[in-house]
This record gives structure tokens, C-alpha cells and sequence, in this order.
């Protein structure tokens, strides 16, 4: 079953009374009812070795390649003594709230192994071979070109010149499975030219909404940066909810997961027009919340802890 990033996050706003008769609005994440939270439901979990292959639908740069590669790279194989937060801690919660949970209660109890993402094969259409506007069926046909490993992610990522069915208007990413369950794929779109204050939110001004200064994005790249957002999202989805049956909130299919439960939320004290409380990079001006390989450094998404009904963020 494929997730699209969610596009609301029920918010409620209460009124609080400071003095000489001026107001602030005060904004809180809303906590449903337990019966309504994020939960298993029973369904397989990515778990062992992943290995990720990526086609490139578009040109992209080296640099930019790289700050999708590196990210990759950054989740289960940092070096020691890598600078914190980290990606590598980003993705330990992830095993830690909904991976480990799942493998051991499938294993009955038994220890469950460590997850790894591994960086595969990579792909190059530079000439758009499917042309530039693309239907989700076309995104599947190309994810299967990239021929994903079982247990594996086929990548597919397209340049700031592709248009994508769903793109800007309902979607900013999308991930699936096979018909035969053995493989997922993801699909993450370049948004600088078409929707940045939708997609590469907050380093561009936002569509709705709140208003407020664009941040500096970490490695210069409003779309890349932005991508390297989607795509953690995607990735946590895609692990913990990898053919709809996992761990997912709301209608199967179309509920929100471990990322987009908490959309819109990168740092402590985050509120609606607010990413939150970040680290800011003191040559570059550049806003983060985790340091990657390649002395790269990303803005992640903060993920719903199923058991306080909260959002885990880094900083």
C-alpha cells in the first residue's frame, strides 16, 4: 500500500491571556484517544540488511547526489566519533519505537537482529526516457527498472524539471510495495522550481499558512535539502509500514506513520510556521538538527513515539 506525506496535523489553539489585555496564541500538537493512535497492526516490518538502489530521473549534480548518498551512507554506518546528533541517532529511535518492537513480538520473544541500510546499485536517466510528466503508474515502472533486491527499496528521484502526478498538490513523496510484497520503492521529487514552501519547507517561504523567514538550508541546496526531508520521511514509513499493514494511524492506505504523524515538527517547541528549536551552523548559517557523513548536515523530521502518543525530536 503506498503513504503520501500528510498534508494537515490536527492542531488545537487555545488562548492564553498575558497583559495590558495583549494575547498569544499558544499551539499543541492534538493527542487523540489511545483507541486512535499510531499502533502495530501486525503486519511485517523491514528489518536485517536493506539495500537501497537509486535512479536518478533527471540531471542532478555530483554535490547534489551526494547529499542524497550520504544521508543514506549516514544512517547505520557512522564512523566513530561522529559529531551528535547524528542521522545514525535518528535512525536508532526509529529501530528503537517500531522496528525491534515488531521483530521480536513476530519472533515470539526471541532477541531481534540490528537493521541495516545498505547503499546499492545506482541508476541514471538523465534523458527522462518516460519524458517529464509523470503518472504514479510510470514511478512504479521505473522503481521496477531499478529491480530492488527482496527486502530492499528501489529509489526512484526525480530532478526539479520532472512533474509528478500528485506532486505539490497532494504529495511531496510516496513509497509502495510490489504486487508480490517481496520489495518497496519510494519515490521523492525535486521541488525548487514547482513547490518549494510545500516541499522544502522551512528553507523556502511557506505556501499557507503562518508566515515566516525561510532558514538557511544546511548544504546550500533549497531542493536537494528538502528532498534529504521527504526522503527520511519516506524511509520511516517505508520500514515500519512497508505494505500498509505495520504501523500506521487512521484509514490503511492513506494514514499517517512515523514521520507524518508529527509533520511539520524538526526541533523541541515546534508549532505550526515553526520547525523548532534547531542547531544553526556557524560558518554556513545553515539550520539542522543532525550531522551526516561527508560533513553533511540534515534537517530530519521528529517521529511519533507510539507509547507517550508524543513526538521524538534530536535537539
Amino acid at each position: 500500500m503506498a503513504s503520501s506525506v500528510a498534508l494537515v496535523v490536527a492542531i488545537v489553539f487555545t488562548m492564553a491571556q498575558l497583559s495590558a489585555g495583549s494575547s498569544r496564541r499558544l499551539m499543541e500538537l492534538y493527542v487523540p484517544p489511545e483507541s486512535d493512535r499510531l499502533s502495530y497492526h501486525q503486519g511485517a516490518v523491514l528489518s536485517g540488511d536493506i539495500p537501497v538502489s537509486i535512479l536518478w530521473y533527471g540531471k542532478f549534480t555530483p554535490a547534489q547526489k551526494s547529499i542524497v548518498s550520504d544521508f543514506l551512507l549516514s544512517l547505520t554506518s557512522a564512523p566513530n566519533g561522529a559529531a551528535t546528533p547524528s542521522v545514525g541517532q535518528w535512525w536508532g529511535t526509529i529501530e528503537q519505537l517500531y522496528l525491534s518492537k515488531a521483530v521480536t513480538a513476530a519472533a515470539n520473544g526471541a532477541a531481534a537482529g540490528s537493521t541495516r541500510v545498505l547503499l546499492g546499485e545506482q541508476l541514471t536517466d538523465e534523458d527522462c526516457s518516460h519524458g517529464t510528466s509523470l503518472t504514479l503508474d510510470q514511478i512504479e515502472q521505473l522503481a521496477a527498472r531499478v529491480g530492488a533486491k527482496k527486502g530492499g527499496v528501489a529509489l526512484v528521484l526525480t530532478d526539479e524539471d520532472v512533474a509528478v502526478e500528485g506532486f505539490c498538490s497532494s504529495r511531496c513523496g510516496r513509497h509502495g510495495s510490489s504486487q508480490d510484497g517481496k520489495s518497496t520503492h519510494i519515490w521523492v521529487g525535486n521541488s525548487v522550481k514547482q513547490c518549494p514552501g510545500h516541499c522544502a519547507w522551512p528553507f523556502a517561504q511557506p505556501q499557507h499558512g503562518p508566515q515566516g523567514a525561510p532558514l538557511v538550508a544546511p548544504n546550500g541546496d533549497v531542493g536537494m535539502d528538502g528532498m534529504a526531508m521527504v526522503l527520511a520521511t519516506m524511509v520511516a514509513g517505508t520500514v515500519s509500514n512497508p505494505h500498509g499493514d505495520g504501523y500506521y494511524q487512521g484509514p490503511k492506505g492513506a494514514g499517517l506513520e512515523a514521520c507524518t504523524a508529527c509533520s511539520g515538527v524538526y526541533g523541541s517547541g515546534a508549532y505550526p510556521g515553526y520547525a523548532g528549536n534547531l542547531l544553526v551552523d556557524p560558518t554556513t548559517g545553515g539550520s539542522y538538527n543532525a550531522n551526516g557523513a561527508g560533513g553533511k548536515k540534515y534537517l530530519l523530521p521528529a517521529l511519533y513515539d507510539p507509547a507517550t502518543a508524543s513526538c521524538s525530536t534530536l535537539v
